[in-house]
């Protein structure tokens, strides 16, 4: 989705209208579930996004994701750290996707 701006704002309206693939709507219902009602999964949530074509290193990968958001955004609130702006959300997103999350070495050349 990295550089499709209109296929992300899809997602985030709705994903189970956006143009994504059947295998990428099974994760993100699974992915709601775990946001919003987590105490309710069961064995068969968990058994028809594997039968999408997702592993259990992916579902552990999304949960963990999942997880650490729900844990930052309350912190976020709690602490009183304001937002960025839009201009700093997409300078962030670039140098992420050029640099990565790895600092570079400031002695390697």
């Amino acid at each position: 989705m990295l550089g499709d701006r209109p296929l992300v704002a899809a997602v985030l309206q709705d994903y189970r209208t956006a143009p994504i693939s059947d295998r990428e709507k099974a994760l993100f219902a699974f992915i709601e579930k775990v946001n919003r009602e987590s105490s309710l999964l069961r064995k068969e949530d968990v058994d028809e996004v594997k039968a999408a074509g997702w592993s259990e290193e992916a579902l552990y990968d999304a949960i963990t994701v999942c997880a650490l958001f729900n844990f930052y955004n309350k912190w976020v609130d709690a602490a009183g750290v304001g937002d960025m702006t839009a201009g700093a959300y997409a300078a962030s997103g670039e140098r992420l996707a050029t640099l990565g999350y790895v600092p570079r070495d400031p002695t390697a050349r």
